[in-house]
């Protein structure tokens, strides 16, 4: 299967190019620039008719979208979520596992196994679980209820990482935690990307996590320590770690909310876009217009409620999630942060791809890399999808 995508404006790492691009089969065969396209058999033609061409989004942390979370323990809930991320131009996945009882998180691994083979071919791309949690800093607990966070224990860990072997791309854990040294060691042996997060870690603890292997921090800002003073002397926290530390990657939840535009410019001017993900760390009710909805399983979860474009714990709180996707993400960078789209899609693309080690088949307009492939407008309003060579949605159905 031999497919023509041309008069496009193609998002590269560092520039937007008028151009084309060829496709064989599940794979990106010519990338070419300008208008005179190589002529050849082509099974299909695709003219954009000047709309863009991007990588297709790579989604590291999210929990859900379209009235479905990946705790509800079904394979149609995971099916509902991907898809709605797909509609908004996400292509891979690594859905989220929140913290939970034994029984729901083995459940969640189950569910994970069966979606990734009936997606396979028709959904996005679902790279592995990101496990969030149960070993946490209940001080730094956020939206997720502290009845479930623990200490890791060997006994039980061991059995997720036997369980889940090989469905299990990254786990968020609260590194000063006792145990956590040890485990953050386990997940990097199981070729696991631990990463720093709900936590009241301080420097030397979190120096010592990243040479072990926690090369990432959740949520920058959101769950984490900050500055503290110890009988007169300033220590920092996880977030002043994230800067201090050059080669740590971090993900911002870019909704526009959980961080006001000031400080999405800083980490982005500070980080540079090399080392920031953008994530939704969406909820059930992401693509959907509602006023209340459930964090977590419907039998266990929290009720949330919905109001100025963000979910809240009911007494208003704190945020209990974000209902974005992630073409909202990239309209806020642009937009309103005024970041190159190049470089806001990068962050959404090329840069979480290389944080879970996908950046030779994912994330990138690159002759033999996946195609996956989205259209959108000026407006990042998505009006195609291609995962693997197959087009799903609007432009390249």
């Amino acid at each position: 299967m031999l497919t023509l995508i041309y008069n496009a404006k193609l998002i590269l790492q560092d520039a937007v190019r008028p151009g084309y691009v060829v496709v064989e089969d599940r794979t990106i065969r010519t990338v070419g620039f300008g208008e005179h396209c190589p002529q050849l058999p082509y099974d299909k033609r695709i003219n954009l008719q000047g709309a863009f061409l991007s990588p297709g989004f790579v989604e590291l942390h999210t929990h859900g979208a379209g009235g479905a979370d990946f705790m509800d323990g079904t394979l149609e809930a995971f099916e509902q979520a991907c898809m709605t991320h797909l509609e908004h131009g996400t292509t891979t996945i690594l859905p989220t596992a929140l913290a939970a009882t034994k029984e729901e998180i083995l459940r969640s691994i189950d569910c994970f196994k069966k979606a990734k083979k009936v997606l396979a071919g028709k959904g996005p791309y679902l790279h592995g679980l990101h496990m969030e949690g149960p070993y946490l800093n209940k001080d730094q607990a956020g939206a997720i209820d502290p009845n479930y966070i623990r200490n890791p224990e060997p006994e039980e860990y061991e059995l997720f990482l036997e369980y889940g072997r090989g469905a299990i791309a990254r786990w968020t854990l609260a590194v000063e935690l006792d145990g956590a040294e040890e485990f953050a060691k386990r997940l990097r042996q199981e070729g696991i990307l631990p990463s720093v997060g709900h936590s009241n870690a301080e420097y030397t603890q979190v120096r010592a996590a990243f040479e072990k292997g926690a090369t990432h921090v959740t949520h920058l800002y959101s769950a984490m320590s900050t500055i503290v003073r110890k009988g007169g002397f300033r220590h920092s926290g996880v977030l002043e770690s994230a800067f201090c530390i050059p080669e740590m990657t971090v993900e911002i939840i870019a909704d526009g909310c959980h961080l006001p535009i000031e400080l999405l410019e800083l980490v982005y001017r500070v980080k540079g876009p090399d080392k920031v993900a953008l994530t939704c760390d969406s909820m059930r009710c992401a693509g959907q217009d509602v006023r209340e909805s459930i964090l977590g399983s419907l039998e266990n979860g929290q009720k949330v409620l919905i109001e100025d474009d963000v979910a809240k714990l009911m007494d208003r709180s704190a945020f209990a999630g974000s209902i974005a996707t992630d073409d909202r993400l990239i309209r806020v960078m642009t937009q309103k942060v005024g970041v190159p789209l190049c470089d806001a899609v990068r962050m959404m693309t090329l840069t979480p791809a290389q944080i879970i080690g996908l950046d030779d088949q994912k994330g990138s307009i690159q002759e033999g890399k996946d195609a996956d492939l989205i259209s959108f407008d000026e407006n990042i309003q998505i009006s195609g999808a291609m995962v693997e060579g197959k087009g799903l949605l609007g432009t390249l159905a």
